[in-house]
């Protein structure tokens, strides 16, 4: 069995490309045609672009519905609006881990999905992108289409036509249908169209801006205000909902590994952190604002109910277009975990396969009585995951100082560096495993675990997965390397 040791070692060329490697020849990543790469290494003469075009990749998919609501749902679980404006703030500062993990893109030429071989050793990582990766992913995709389809219909209904199940149905499909055209076209066609729709969407919520704050009473607090315990319970329940959307993207240096090797980490970091927090808290902090005028227990009748007249449609029509924005690259990224779990298909293909889970998940979710529910609930537990994927992540960027070899990354034998012990790296799966177990312990969603019973119902698995997971894989990675590298060789 190999070395346990985190940092990686000189070892020859791998062997043949793995699934979705590029076709002989050069693999252009140009707008308009279908992306070649895959989970395979882009090599240097590959690699093109600036950092500043991640802004508008992450800006595009947090000027969106679900932001909205998630904003609106702080003030109806009880907070004054100055409360949930400081939730919105600290639960977006995870953008920042967000932003760091994306600097191991331009570092190693490869996806996250195959970065994170070092952490968890090439067949432990099946697994980690199994259910951290694609698992969680569809989910997100079918939560998200859920609520572009639910926009959909109702712009269709006012025409006058009567939408039943067939007529949702096919929303459903066609909405995918455009996503999954973008996801399949891939990086260089997600980076030319998300900013014109960044700007699209930005003059779409500035109008619903306009049409809020001119209502918003920023005095709001509620008829009897939390105090103690529960407010602290209610607060960190916030920020663990708002800090969902930033840890759910630990694929994040899936959109900055084309960009030179010597692109400077702290633009990558910060473009992708700007990008992700500045609309992530504009727009929540705007659905916040309209919960203390209006019903946001319907957010879209109640929103429609306020707007012009002439831009109802168009509102409706940005819900949808925002929607399909974070569902490309969700779907982008599902099939790149598709191919790391071992599926041995073009990524296109792979993609495709998201497209029809996601769907039949969506036509599932449609029939969800309350929708606000599903999303608050689905939202926190996921943190139980990816609160301990993103830590242990974010401590192996800094263990290696982001030195990662790509083309040694993409070795899946026997003889890869990173095959650690049986394929598995103990201390990424040890560390994993811990933090989830750790926040499990803590959580106060679906269930409440002993230790937020113990400590009157504060849901404490953020801090504790992020915590336990990174001293787990510091120390065990530490005790490895100190061992030298024959210490667990077999």
């Amino acid at each position: 069995m190999a070395s346990t040791n985190p940092q990686p070692q000189p070892h020859p060329r791998p062997g043949p490309h793995p699934a979705g490697a590029a076709a002989s020849g050069p693999a252009l990543d140009t707008p308009g045609r279908i992306e070649a790469h895959g989970i395979d290494h882009i090599t240097d003469a590959e690699r093109h672009g600036r950092p500043r075009e991640l802004f508008a990749v992450w800006a595009a998919a947090n000027v969106n519905y679900l932001s909205l609501v998630i904003g609106g749902v702080l003030v109806l679980m009880g907070l004054s609006l100055w409360q949930a404006l400081a939730v919105i703030v600290i639960g977006n500062l995870f953008w920042l881990l967000t932003g760091f993990l994306a600097v191991s893109g331009p570092a190693s030429g490869t996806p996250s999905e195959v970065i994170t071989r070092a952490m968890y050793g090439i067949r432990g990582n099946r697994v980690n992108n199994a259910v951290t990766g694609w698992t969680i992913s569809v989910c997100y995709f079918a939560l998200n289409l859920a609520a572009a389809a639910t926009a959909a219909v109702a712009l269709i209904e006012k025409t006058g036509i009567v939408a039943g199940t067939g007529t949702e149905a096919a929303v459903v499909v066609v909405i995918a249908v455009f996503t999954l055209a973008i996801s399949v076209y891939g990086h260089a066609t997600i980076v030319r169209l998300y900013l014109p729709i960044t700007l699209v969407l930005t003059a779409a919520f500035a109008v619903v801006a306009f049409a809020v704050l001119a209502r918003t009473d920023f005095s709001h607090g509620p008829a009897e205000p939390l105090t103690g315990t529960e407010l602290w319970a209610t607060l960190m329940a916030g920020v663990t909902l708002i800090a969902s959307g930033p840890l759910s993207y630990t694929t994040s240096a899936d959109f900055s590994r084309y960009l030179p090797r010597t692109t400077p980490p702290r633009a990558t970091a910060g473009w992708t952190a700007l990008g992700g927090f500045l609309p992530g808290t504009a727009v929540c902090f705007l659905g916040a604002c309209a919960a203390t005028a209006l019903d946001m227990s319907d957010p879209q009748s109640a929103l429609e109910g306020i707007l012009p007249s002439w831009f109802g449609p168009l509102f409706l029509l940005a819900l949808v277009l925002g929607t399909i924005a974070v569902n490309a690259m969700t779907a982008y990224s599902a099939g790149l975990a598709l191919q790391a779990v071992g599926l041995r298909v073009r990524r296109s293909l792979s993609v495709i396969i998201d497209g029809v889970v996601a769907v039949s998940l969506t036509l599932y979710a449609l029939l969800v009585s309350d929708f606000l529910d599903t999303v608050s609930d689905v939202l926190q537990l996921t943190v139980v995951l990816l609160g301990p994927a993103t830590a242990v992540y974010a401590t192996d960027i800094l263990l290696r100082r982001c030195r990662y070899d790509g083309e040694q990354l993409t070795d899946e034998s026997p003889g890869s560096p990173f095959w650690y012990t049986a394929g598995v790296n103990p201390a990424g799966a040890v560390a994993l495993l811990a933090g989830a177990a750790a926040a499990a312990l803590c959580v106060n969603t679906l269930y409440t675990g002993p230790v937020a019973d113990a400590v009157g119902g504060i849901d404490l698995s953020l801090p504790a997965g992020l915590l336990v997971s990174s001293a787990v894989y510091a120390l065990l990675s530490r005790r490895a390397r100190a061992a030298g590298p024959d210490a667990a060789a077999a």
